[in-house]
């Protein structure tokens, strides 16, 4: 169930590209994404990886630095981010 919420929107460009009516998806490694809400705003990356826990997913370019010198991702809400680009497979169509 947790799957299935996290889901993001899809960007006006991609929507006209693949000739669909759906406005979001469902999120997954290795889409490009844009963060719209946050500190992060404007950040274009891709998504590393994706926490059904605690329903958030991880952006590469999206790092704070922790006081011992190393970065860390930081956590995002799918539903701050916008999909520009889709990672293509068998199994995802629309």
């Amino acid at each position: 169930m947790r799957r299935k919420q996290v889901v993001a929107h899809i960007s006006r460009e991609l929507r006209s590209k693949l000739k669909s009516k759906r406005r979001s998806l469902l999120l997954r490694k290795g889409d490009k994404v844009k963060v719209m809400r946050g500190d992060y705003k404007g950040v274009s990356g891709e998504v590393v990886r994706i926490d059904l826990k605690k329903m958030v997913a991880f952006v590469d370019k999206v790092k704070v630095k922790k006081s011992d010198g190393k970065e860390k991702n930081v956590p995002i809400s799918a539903s701050n981010l916008t999909i520009t680009e889709m990672k293509e497979d068998k199994k995802r169509s629309i």
